[in-house]
């Protein structure tokens, strides 16, 4: 039983993965239409056709290799200095920019010359790539609202787990309670497992995070309202200064760094709690800044990649994961033992985490990315610009093929860093449970 569904967490999320990226496409195909530009292709998929049926100027299909999409658009670049398409270079450099605007024309039609991308004014252009992100962007907020609000996701409450016997610094990492050890402030105060902590020093308590900061912040007397079988007492606790694990500031801890905080003694429950529209956005905002700080991070998790594929290191949970990684660890969702809408919620959480890193990604100013398409036209209105301030001739529109050289190498890191991820994932795979 836990084999197939294995298999259907895997099958589930690869079809998120293709919606993801059909959806992906969607924004710049019918953005492009939209401005008049022609669009031969709208392609899911990479390598051989599996699928595909004309209709009007485009062909839809699907390809084998479920690893990204495409969509061709007629005039991506503009013709050289010198008008021409076909011409060649001996220089390798420069074929490679020759190769790249032929492409771009390959499927020229008559008629097409008033539907090319590079004719469009720069805002049309910018919209058009920045569509596809966006797409991705929308669909990762949509999804992760909806299981914030509607499934609700596991969170630590104000309701106490189990109360502390004795002051333990964290740092000691051990429960047991030394001879010399006082009591915990908490089990001083008479606080007991079950109460729900509703007020500290008169304050409302809404979520974990606060009581967390204010226990944090207080040292000497304090005064706690709790709900205890259905009616509320009041308890007065002796906080006292302490060594406690240090936060990252997005609800968990950092391993092995501690500070020096007001201390309790007390350890909260966890539990399926539903979200406000409020506290939904609050931890989406969290999820960008980690999606960001991961992104800038990249380069330097390379050398625990290599370990982990080559050396047999520690796989760390914030490992990056490619495709692979990904479509194993949505089994292993199927596979848990949780509520099936729990394993629904977690599913739908990896889909929207997986288009969240799609948007940004993909808005990188770097070719071939649409962020690299996207600063080309932007480069080209502030051109432009300022040439009508100096009352220059308009340079015309930036020739974005120039660029390609570099875009061939920062495909080439790309491509060795997804074989990389790739083979970190099969003989070293990030899991969920040990």
């Amino acid at each position: 039983m836990t084999a197939w569904m294995t298999i259907l967490g895997i099958v589930v999320f690869v079809v998120g993965l293709l919606f993801s990226i059909a959806w992906h496409e969607l924004g710049h195909l019918s953005t492009a239409k939209l401005f008049g530009i022609r669009v031969p292709q709208y392609m899911v998929g990479f390598g051989p056709t599996l699928f595909s049926r004309k209709k009007g100027d485009t062909e839809y299909g699907i390809k084998a290799v479920p690893l990204g999409g495409y969509i061709r658009m007629i005039g991506m670049f503009p013709p050289g200095d010198d008008g021409r398409l076909q011409a060649r270079s001996t220089s390798p450099w420069r074929g490679m920019i020759e190769d790249a605007r032929s492409a771009a024309f390959e499927e020229l039609q008559p008629g097409d010359e008033k539907r090319l991308f590079y004719t469009r004014k720069p805002w049309k252009r910018v919209i058009v790539m920045f569509a596809g992100p966006f797409m991705n962007l929308v669909l990762a907020v949509v999804i992760f609202m909806s299981v914030l609000m509607g499934f609700g996701i596991n969170t630590t409450t104000t309701q106490v787990g189990a109360v502390q016997d004795c002051v333990v610094a964290a740092s000691a990492k051990t429960d047991k309670c030394p001879a010399s050890a006082k009591d915990s402030p908490a089990k001083a105060a008479g606080l007991k497992a079950g109460d729900k902590i509703v007020s500290f020093n008169g304050r409302a308590i809404p979520d974990w995070g606060t009581l967390q900061d204010q226990i944090r912040d207080t040292t000497g007397p304090a005064t706690l309202v709790v709900e205890r079988d259905g009616a509320r007492k009041t308890l007065h606790a002796d906080l006292i200064e302490n060594k406690v694990a240090k936060t990252d500031g997005h609800g968990g801890y950092v391993p092995g760094q501690y500070v020096s905080a007001g201390f309790l003694g007390f350890t909260p429950a966890s539990g399926i709690v539903q979200q406000s529209f409020g506290q939904s956005v609050d931890r989406m905002t969290g999820m960008v800044q980690q999606g960001v700080e991961s992104l800038v991070n990249l380069p330097g998790k390379v050398p625990d990649l290599w370990n982990a594929a080559f050396n047999g290191g520690e796989r760390k949970q914030d490992s990056p994961m490619g495709v692979v990684g990904a479509a194993r660890v949505g089994g292993e969702v199927f596979s848990l033992d949780i509520p099936p809408q729990q394993r629904v919620a977690t599913m739908l959480f990896l889909v929207a985490g997986f288009n969240l890193s799609l948007f940004l990604f993909n808005m990188l100013p770097l070719l071939p990315l649409d962020g690299g398409h996207i600063a080309g036209a932007l480069w080209e209105s502030v051109r432009r610009f300022l040439a009508r301030v100096v009352r220059r001739p308009d340079p015309g529109p930036f020739d974005v093929a120039k660029l390609m050289p570099v875009a061939y190498v920062v495909a080439g890191i790309f491509i060795c860093f997804t074989l990389l991820v790739l083979v970190a994932d099969v003989v070293n795979p990030v899991k969920l449970t040990g």
